[in-house]
């Protein structure tokens, strides 16, 4: 009998796409000038706060290795949301995240649980982060299933789609979020491995999720989509991974359209810098520390800053009128 999947028993798939991940970014930090930082003078301003939870405006100095695991970080993201009171939003729902592990996805999956729904987990190979997951959305008195696999794969998404459903008996809320990431000075830097890495990951991820899960929504159910803000403005250092997040806003407003009779509902959030395993598992650790510095907050978003647009958007009670529309959260204003 097979010994089920876990951090010291990972599935080869899984962890042969974390292990090609690992090697497109060691070659990148093989490229990498001499560490400076921007010596700006933004870095000595405070972090704009607007509620009673202050949270960080200062990141440490810690560069981790692909995919990136919220375990590993020194300053541990915030996602629990303390001041958030569920109200009973998704009750009796079912929704399944992609890179719900960690990052922005957990911080989404806890109050989707807040708000009454069973959640199923997809992830690529960080185990202890999506049973870190899974224990918080127990607390929440809901049910999770942690399915580890490669986005990349479309039978694996459908097999994903197919388990929910028997897991829950329904779904109703489909949230892609898993992504990769990795910075690059130049063009010439992204080579066609990382070119194809970022775009299947990115766009054909999404779309295979997206095409799985449609046969089982009905009326009332949701897709969201993760964007950025680079999708939005593009970005010097992300070339390749900007192009994707436009791609997404693109697909969000055109699958709306196709969906609308249904009466399903599309939709995106672009999120600006947040403090996810994402970008240390990118940038440097010098580089890191300016991280979020050039937003008008001057800080990078806590997860659970973002969390709230999810459920917004998720909620037939909130949003029943809103379809293809990508909507910012960016710490800037007017973007």
């Amino acid at each position: 009998m097979s010994k089920k999947p876990s951090a010291k028993n990972p599935p080869r798939d899984t962890e042969a796409a974390a292990e090609k991940q690992r090697a497109l970014q060691r070659e990148q930090d093989r490229k990498e000038p001499a560490e400076s930082g921007s010596g700006g003078k933004e870095k000595d301003k405070a972090g704009v706060q607007t509620s009673a939870r202050q949270q960080p405006d200062q990141v440490p100095a810690q560069h981790l290795q692909k995919p990136g695991q919220e375990k590993d970080m020194e300053l541990k993201p915030r996602f629990l949301a303390p001041d958030y009171r569920g109200s009973g939003k998704l009750k009796g729902m079912v929704a399944l995240i992609t890179g719900g592990d960690s990052g922005i996805g957990r911080a989404v999956a806890v109050l989707f649980a807040r708000e009454g729904a069973d959640v199923a987990i997809v992830y690529l190979s960080s185990h202890e982060d999506a049973q870190e997951t899974k224990s918080w959305i127990e607390k929440e008195g809901r049910q999770c299933v942690l399915i580890p696999g490669d986005v990349k794969d479309p039978r694996f998404c459908k097999d994903a789609v197919e388990k929910t459903v028997q897991e829950f008996d329904r779904l109703d809320i489909l949230v892609n979020n898993a992504a990769f990431q990795l910075h690059a000075h130049s063009i010439e830097d992204v080579t066609d491995e990382r070119l194809h890495e970022t775009v299947e990951t990115n766009v054909y991820g999404y779309f295979y999720m997206a095409r799985a899960a449609v046969p089982h929504l009905k009326k009332g159910s949701c897709i969201i989509n993760t964007g950025s803000v680079t999708g939005l403005e593009g970005s010097k250092q992300l070339l390749d991974y900007s192009a994707t997040k436009g791609a997404i806003h693109a697909f969000t407003m055109s699958l709306a359209s196709s969906l609308l009779e249904k009466g399903i509902r599309v939709n995106a959030v672009a999120p600006g810098p947040v403090w996810t395993p994402l970008n240390p598992a990118d940038k440097s650790a010098k580089e890191i520390t300016e991280f979020g510095k050039q937003t008008d907050f001057k800080r990078p978003a806590q997860p659970e800053e973002l969390s709230p647009a999810y459920v917004f958007l998720a909620a037939p009670s909130c949003s029943s009128y809103i379809t293809g529309i990508v909507l910012p959260v960016t710490g800037s204003v007017g973007s």
